[in-house]
């Protein structure tokens, strides 16, 4: 009772207007191509985000972050929809079933490791409740997860089939809130807190004007690069420092939405590009990591892209995962031991190596 108590407050909280520091206000801009107006999943239109977070005490750092393709009935109006998996060291309920048929009907949730089965019952009853949907009898719910267990009481399995329909249901246009909040309220990246992130790239009309957007759930390990600037280096905390030290874990989940019109096919390609993204940024995809890309289409046009028409919207989804996991650090505030990336440690870094008049 405690917990739904405080998961309620988390939903006003995280429905109002949040500043974070975000990788451009440090004149990162990662690639070529511009971005949305908000820099965020939620440039494609009618996507929606929305989150539950628990924090209580010294033991709870968890929560949910649910992902809409559309505010309509999404299982009479599916998506069509594509799965990449980078390392499957993890859990994605209901890929199998995306990659059979190709399309999503329920929203994506995020949560923790060991609150799939609540994800899943959530996004279930949220769809069964639905108008439209009296008389469905299988519902194929999308479900991934990252361990927050070094932050979160994972063991104790706080979050509930109700904080998940809250995160559905407080799911939202506009600005999305980054850092300590959702799925991302326990994750850690590079030893640093990590979170939530987001970002958005938009094509030139030349090219069709489509806009990709990208959330990550980032909880990985390896040599944090800025920019191309080896930062983990610089401030001395990074995979293999100590050769015997294990390999990190922890995994991101990576969800890519867009206008463009795909097919599933050319949506799987889209989303094996949104690892090199999370390369650029230091990941080698360790043996404990699971990377997952999830990717979407909101576009209802018969006229779909040739593959030949793909690879700008490679190029942005790649721009735009390495722009939306900076953010999710750089918005991330220092919980309990770990500590948040020293913004103006970071900042010295990036002078010194790209000097900015």
């Amino acid at each position: 009772m405690k917990s739904s108590k405080l998961a309620v407050a988390s939903f006003f909280l995280f429905s109002l207007p949040m500043f974070c520091q975000r990788a451009r206000d440090l004149g990162i801009k990662p690639g070529v191509l511009p971005t949305g107006r908000l820099n965020a999943i939620t440039d494609v239109a009618g996507v929606k985000v929305g989150h539950v977070t628990l924090v209580e005490g010294e033991r709870i750092r968890t929560g949910v972050t649910a992902v809409l393709p559309h505010g309509g009935n999404l299982f009479q109006n599916k998506v069509a929809g594509g799965i990449h998996i980078a390392n499957a060291f993890g859990k994605l309920a209901g890929s199998t079933q995306v990659e059979e048929l190709g399309n999503i009907e329920t929203p994506i949730i995020l949560t923790n490791t060991l609150s799939v089965a609540e994800g899943i019952a959530g996004a279930v009853e949220w769809t069964l409740k639905q108008t439209g949907n009296e008389n469905v009898m299988s519902v194929n719910a999308l479900v991934g997860e990252t361990n927050d267990a070094r932050l979160n009481d994972i063991r104790g399995r706080h979050v509930k089939v109700s904080h998940v329909m809250q995160a559905i249901e407080a799911a939202k246009t506009g600005a999305v809130e980054e850092g300590n909040v959702g799925a991302g309220t326990g994750t850690i990246a590079f030893g640093w807190k990590g979170g939530i992130g987001t970002s958005s790239r938009v094509l030139p009309a030349a090219l069709g004007g489509f806009t990709i957007g990208v959330l990550v759930q980032s909880n990985y390990g390896g040599i944090l690069t800025i920019d191309g600037v080896p930062v983990g280096k610089e401030l001395g905390q990074y995979y293999l420092k100590q050769y015997a030290e294990p390999a990190p874990g922890g995994s991101c989940m990576i969800v890519i939405a867009t206008d463009a019109p795909m097919d599933a096919r050319n949506l799987k390609r889209l989303a094996s590009r949104s690892i090199l993204g999370l390369g650029v940024t230091g990941s080698s995809t360790s043996n404990g990591s699971g990377e997952y890309a999830i990717a979407f289409s909101t576009s209802n046009s018969r006229d779909l892209l040739a593959n030949d028409a793909m690879s700008p919207l490679f190029q942005a989804v790649k721009e735009a995962t390495e722009e939306a996991v900076y953010n999710s650090m750089l918005a991330a505030k220092t919980s309990k031991d770990v500590q948040a990336l020293p913004v103006d440690r970071v900042k010295q870094i990036l002078q010194r190596y790209k000097p900015r008049p």
